[in-house]
Parts: C-alpha cells; sequence; structure tokens
C-alpha cells in the first residue's frame, strides 16, 4: 500500500463542493484532499446524520469548518437550493466533484421499473442536474471545473449491473458532450472511472468472495483505497490538468 500523500496546495482557494461525501467511500476521501490540497470546502448528502458527522470529522482535521448542505440529487428543488447555498456563503464557485450514485444487484429480467429508475435517477439524472446547475454559476463567472464519478462497469460487463452500468456509461457520455458545449466558457468537465474502492460500508452490502474476484482482476491485485481515486479527482480539480477536457479517466487497470 502506497503511503498517504502530502499535500502540496494544488487547489488553494478553490471553492469546491462534492456530492454524496458523507461516509467512508470515495465522496468523502474527495472531501479531505481536496481540503488537505487547501480548497474552501462545501460539503453536501441526502443523510443529514452522517454529513453532520463527516463535516465534523473535516473540522477535526483541517481546522476550517465547511459548509455543510442537506441534498436529495434527485430533487430539482434541492439542487437549486445547494448551489444557491454555495454561491451566497462563498460568492463563487470554483470546482464540482459530482460523486452521488445508487448501486444495486439485479438481473433484467427481474428487475423492476422501480429499481431501474432509482438507480438511474440518482447516478445519471442526479448527475446531470447538479452539472447543469454549475455550468450556469461557473459560464457567468467565467471558469471552473466538474469532476464526475463514472465507473469501469460503464465500459465492460458485469452480471445483474444492466442499470448501475448504463448509468455509468451515460455519465461518461455526458460528460464528453457537456465539455464541448462548456469549453468556450473557460470550464472544463471530466470523469474517473473507478474500478474497486473498498470501504466499510461497500465491505458491508457485497459478499467477500465478489469482493476477493473483483480485486483479482485489478492490476495490482487489489482493491483501490478511497483517497487514491480522491488523488485522481483533485488532479483534474487542478491546474495541472488545464488542458485536459472531456476526458474518463480509469483509476484501475481495467479500461477499453
Amino acid at each position: 500500500m502506497p503511503p498517504y500523500p502530502k499535500a502540496h496546495g494544488l487547489l488553494d482557494g478553490k471553492v469546491t463542493l462534492v456530492t454524496a461525501a458523507a461516509g467512508a467511500g470515495i465522496g468523502y476521501a474527495t472531501a479531505r484532499r481536496c481540503a488537505e490540497e487547501g480548497a474552501t470546502i462545501v460539503v453536501s448528502d441526502r443523510h443529514e446524520r452522517r454529513l453532520a458527522a463527516a463535516a465534523e470529522a473535516l473540522t477535526e482535521l483541517t481546522g476550517v469548518k465547511p459548509l455543510a448542505v442537506p441534498c436529495d440529487v434527485t430533487s430539482e428543488a434541492q439542487v437549486l437550493a445547494l448551489f444557491d447555498a454555495v454561491v451566497e456563503a462563498h460568492g463563487r464557485l470554483d470546482v464540482v466533484v459530482n460523486n452521488a450514485g445508487l448501486g444495486g444487484t439485479a438481473p433484467l429480467a427481474e428487475m423492476s421499473d422501480d429499481q431501474w429508475r432509482a438507480v438511474v435517477d440518482v447516478t445519471l439524472t442526479g448527475t446531470m442536474r447538479c452539472t447543469r446547475a454549475a455550468l450556469r454559476q461557473m459560464i457567468a463567472q467565467g471558469s471552473g471545473v466538474i469532476v464526475n464519478n463514472a465507473s469501469v462497469v460503464g465500459w465492460r460487463a458485469q452480471r445483474g449491473q444492466s442499470h448501475y452500468a448504463a448509468a455509468k456509461a451515460g455519465v461518461m457520455a455526458l460528460t464528453r458532450c457537456v465539455a464541448l458545449e462548456a469549453a468556450e466558457h473557460g470550464v472544463r468537465v471530466n470523469a474517473v472511472a473507478p474500478s474497486l474502492a473498498v470501504h466499510p460500508f461497500l465491505a458491508k452490502v457485497t459478499s467477500e468472495e465478489l469482493l476477493a474476484e473483483l480485486a483479482a482482476k485489478e492490476a495490482f491485485g487489489r482493491s483501490a483505497e478511497p483517497w487514491e481515486v480522491a488523488n485522481v479527482i483533485v488532479f483534474l480539480a487542478s491546474d495541472y490538468s488545464s488542458y485536459m477536457t472531456g476526458e474518463v479517466v480509469s483509476v484501475s487497470s481495467q479500461h477499453p
């Protein structure tokens, strides 16, 4: 396992919003890494209790209390209220990390419309809603970066994942199309595609056999730590990736 990285001020002063930032997964790891790199953090999640705990943990780690705004990305009204709160508090918005997503496992022949709709509404349409809200602010200010969380299952097949894979493939296509629309306004849009980043909640809802099978497919023979995915998000959010837009970066050895 590589050592946890030192900070280099890659996001100094950048107002950065991370959705689905509560818990122990990629969202919280990203909020932490962005804060460590000097960003002014705003965290959001639909789980208010866990969001408050995440904000408290970030405060203890960094000495700065982040703005924490509850938001369910399936609600356009809540998404608009979230972005209004960020701009009201900080006057601008430099980086948005769209991390909210919903998984599930079901063969398509047994999948209900409600199961399909729930996954797609959070994972794809929720990303669209937040991207749209971010663009309106970033286009007006003439700058900004959006990083979407996709998945390698948007490229490769996995049993029981047709709804999630379709949603993540949609996130990839959304990223590429929006990047072309946003470039003339000085706004960049990219995505990461993780494979397996194990955290306590995932380990709780996934069998050890499946986790071992997925880990064995990786070049390093192990799952990623959530902060290893967050490192790539930090790079895409920073000025070091100033000429990158419309890209989907695999944080895995699995890609087309």
